[in-house]
């Protein structure tokens, strides 16, 4: 006799399983991030933050990922990631429908590439301005050498979701650390070989061919060394992966049109990003003008490199927490939305902004605190630059826990398979982006920076407005005083941890141009060392005199491993399974206030079950359920039901699909 499975209490044992995984995430994605920022302050110290080499060679490296994810990167998260997962369920684990659809992958990839390479100069007049020939000349050599990563960004996607489906999280969350240590490697020799931009300054009059290969290639090695490496534990699941051709009846055209709107949101994301990053060219461009002027002016124009820069540090916290989080919410989001279940689904978005808002909260009050010592750190040794890095980053900082709300909130449409909702808030956040982007560009070119800042900034603001406003039709209300409660709480917390840093900072000499964090970069290191954890602890007591339960949550796992909290409760044999039967990915549309340029490997990555469901194993049922029977998502005022994206057109047993052309010869 068995009794019913009761649901789990806030912060019960699915939590504490979810803030586990989410853990695990996070740690891997921290040690990337240690060394992408290990990268940037080694890029900046060998070009010089404010160099018009640097704001050149920023732009050339992000056209990869943004070409990547404006024209194949919304269909591969929501066409291609959910036809490998769910394959992968059939008997001989989707061997055969998978080495298709890679191999239609590849050929596309393949193509997009050598088509975007070829017009690299188009591409370099479309998405800069004013440059000068010059400055023209070395974009262009930069993107020759940095586009043919588009096809390794597409690759590295496709085999993630490959190991994801077969349970292999772990190579995912590596493979980007190598690809960091390359380029790392890269730019160690261009310093110990042509020395670095404060003792001697590479400008467009000295640069050659060698130090392109140093800098571009080494950075593109190190995203081929990043694809490579997957394919040791892609071989290792014994797949028997081969080129297969054949696409009829392999449903990518109907999984299309059912995701049309997710390819809509990342397109216009996309567009509308790529013309902001056009108008923050123009600084840049300005200052060599200047430059060659003998205008002193030039030293205080800031370009898209500090932009770049302020954009990595602001969305530290998001990317470390808000991001993993919300991956492994999504499951709980999901389930309820499948069960119909409004309530649920609340719960798990308010659990989700409450717990990640105790990292994104203190990271807005630290950032924002530290921005001189840190802007100095990163300025690659000239104090100006700093000064530009640590202006920017005050105006960012603030607005980082908005960021991570709107990205949680995002989850909630996903996961009741509302694709057309995003699309419309992404809309109006790209008008607003757009139009604001022309005004700006007619601004002095020393204030263009710091205005984009504002307006993405801004935009962080508006965007979780907007989400607010479309969830509440769909969910009644938000728990909006609960969560409203736990927010005032917790900044409270952050401002007198604040308050705290600047007084060390004070002490410290931070606030004088001639203080001990603004002597040099290791005396800014010192003094991020020496006030972050004063900071740190500060926000962890006054978040213990406040009652921030929250805390308990994010800090569960860590107590767990050492003993001394609860852990997650182990399943009880028989009970069914809480992962749904479908694709749980962090589909990142790049809905705006998406910033940075730079390649995010998290966003390729599938979120980890909770359990697993072998309700189907060895049925013979075919690579997928009956799809075309509509989900139990609710509609809403803006879409109807719709069924889940897949395929539609063969559910017979798997490797016998008859509009597959085998090539097997007859036993004689």
């Amino acid at each position: 006799m068995s009794a019913a499975k009761p649901e789990p209490a806030e912060g019960g044992s699915a939590h504490a399983g979810e803030a586990r995984s989410s853990a695990i995430m996070a740690a891997g994605t921290l040690i990337s991030r240690f060394l992408g920022f290990g990268k940037t302050w080694m890029l900046a110290f060998a070009l010089g933050l404010g160099s018009t080499v640097n704001d050149t060679f920023i732009n050339a490296n992000n056209l990869p990922n943004l070409i990547f994810l404006l024209v194949a990167g919304g269909v591969f998260n929501a066409v291609l990631v959910p036809q490998i997962i769910k394959a992968s369920k059939a008997p001989d684990r989707g061997a055969d429908y998978i080495s298709r659809l890679l191999t239609l992958a590849v050929l596309v990839l393949l193509t997009l590439t050598l088509l975007v390479t070829l017009f690299a100069p188009l591409v370099i007049d479309l998405t800069t301005q004013n440059y000068s020939p010059e400055q023209k000349s070395l974009a262009i050599s930069f993107a020759f050498w940095c586009l043919p990563q588009i096809f390794f960004y597409g690759l590295y996607a496709l085999l993630t979701q490959v190991l994801n489906a077969n349970g292999a999280f772990g190579p995912a969350m590596w493979a980007p650390i190598l690809n960091n240590v390359v380029a790392i490697a890269g730019l160690g020799m261009f310093i110990w070989i042509l020395g670095p931009n404060v003792t001697n300054p590479h400008t467009l009059e000295t640069w050659g061919p060698f130090q392109t290969f140093l800098v571009a290639g080494f950075s593109t090695i190190g995203v081929v060394a990043q694809t490579v490496i997957l394919m040791v534990p892609v071989l290792r699941l014994r797949l028997r992966l081969r080129p297969r051709f054949g696409w009829r009846g392999v449903g990518l055209g109907q999984a299309a049109r059912l995701s049309v709107w997710t390819l809509l949101t990342a397109a216009v994301g996309q567009l509308a990003f790529l013309y902001v990053m056009r108008i923050a060219t123009i600084p840049g461009a300005e200052r060599l003008r200047l430059e060659q002027a003998g205008d002193p002016a030039a030293e205080r124009l800031p370009g898209n490199a500090i932009l770049e820069v302020a954009s990595q540090l602001y969305l530290l916290p998001h990317s470390i927490i808000a991001l993993s989080l919300a991956t492994v919410l999504f499951n709980r989001m999901t389930r309820a939305s499948q069960d119909g279940n409004r309530a649920a689904l609340r719960d798990a978005l308010s659990h989700g902004l409450r717990t990640m808002a105790v990292a994104t909260v203190f990271g807005a009050l630290a950032l924002f605190a530290l921005a001189g010592p840190l802007g100095m750190f990163f300025s690659g040794g000239r104090e100006q630059d700093g000064v530009m890095l640590a202006q920017t980053l005050t105006i960012l900082a603030l607005s980082t826990p908005f960021m991570s709300a709107n990205f949680m909130m995002s989850r909630v449409f996903y996961a009741n398979e509302d694709a057309r909702t995003p699309f419309f808030i992404q809309l109006i956040l790209a008008l607003v982006n757009v139009v604001a982007a022309f005004f700006i560009q007619f601004l002095p070119a020393d204030q263009i920076i710091f205005a984009i800042a504002i307006l993405y900034t801004g935009g962080n603001i508006l965007s979780v407005m907007v989400s607010a406003a479309f969830l509440r039709r769909l969910l009644g209300h938000l728990d909006g005083p609960r969560v409203a409660n736990s927010y005032i709480r917790m900044g409270y917390a952050a401002l007198g941890s604040a308050l705290t840093g600047a007084v060390a900072l004070y002490l410290m000499g931070s606030y004088q141009e001639d203080g001990f964090a603004w002597s040099g970069r290791i005396q800014a290191l010192v003094t991020i060392a020496v006030v972050g954890p004063v900071m740190l602890v500060t926000y962890l007591f006054l978040l213990k005199a406040f009652h921030v339960s929250e805390l308990r949550d994010l800090l569960r796992p860590l107590l767990g491993r050492l003993g001394r909290g609860p852990a997650a409760a182990p399943a009880a044999e028989g009970t069914p399974s809480e992962s749904p039967d479908r694709a749980t990915v962090s589909v990142d549309t790049g809905l705006i206030p998406r910033i940075s340029g730079e390649f995010d490997a998290a966003s390729f990555r599938a979120g980890p079950k909770m359990e697993h469901d072998d309700d189907n194993a060895g049925t013979g049922a075919g690579y997928l359920p009956a799809e075309e029977i509509p989900n139990t998502a609710r509609g809403s005022m803006v879409r109807q039901e719709i069924p889940l994206p897949g395929r539609r057109t063969y559910q017979g047993t798997a490797g016998h699909n008859p509009y597959f052309r085998t090539r097997r010869k007859k036993k004689k």
